[in-house]
């Protein structure tokens, strides 16, 4: 006779009680359980949703993000930010920056709105605060400020590896 060290749950309603069975037998046991058995295709398809999500309530993207309607006051945010959140004036300032720098470093401080010489921290900073403010999420999907954000984690990019030569 073998030991009982594999556990089988008792039930779907029990499944942190178990029963201990022998390989063998767990193997039979499990051939014929059936976590859906008495549930119909309506109970079976909300509880593999429920599991997908880990029990826990969803909403969908954008809802709760920035609408392009939205108006930010401009004294809680830095005047480029607020212009970016309620217009494309703080946007088209960067691209003209960022042309006019030399080196790929300035476009990159040109992008995120920075003159240098900046701290690694700032340029973080600086970098999170634009990602939240032009993440897609954000702004209800807009193509517009995810081809923004594309610019802005380019630029962040380079910054990040010019610091780690440099250190």
């Amino acid at each position: 006779m073998e030991a009982g060290v594999h556990r089988a749950p008792k039930s779907r309603q029990r499944l942190n009680e178990y029963y201990w069975f022998c390989l063998t037998h767990v193997r039979e046991y499990n051939k014929s359980w059936d976590f859906y058995a008495g549930m119909n295709q309506t109970e079976i398809e909300s509880q593999v949703r429920q599991d997908i999500v880990g029990h826990r309530p969803t909403w969908p993207l954008g809802r709760w993000g920035a609408h392009k309607t939205r108006q930010f006051k401009a004294d809680f945010f830095p005047e480029d930010v607020a212009e970016t959140l309620n217009g494309e004036k703080a946007s088209s300032h960067r691209k003209e920056r960022a042309k006019a720098a030399s080196s790929p470093e300035e476009q990159a401080l040109a992008v995120l709105n920075l003159t240098g010489p900046v701290s690694f921290n700032e340029i973080k900073l600086r970098y999170k605060t634009l990602a939240k403010q032009l993440h897609p999420d954000a702004n209800g999907g807009d193509k517009t400020a995810e081809e923004q954000l594309k610019l802005v984690n380019q630029a962040y990019s380079t910054l990040k590896a010019a610091a780690l030569a440099s250190a």
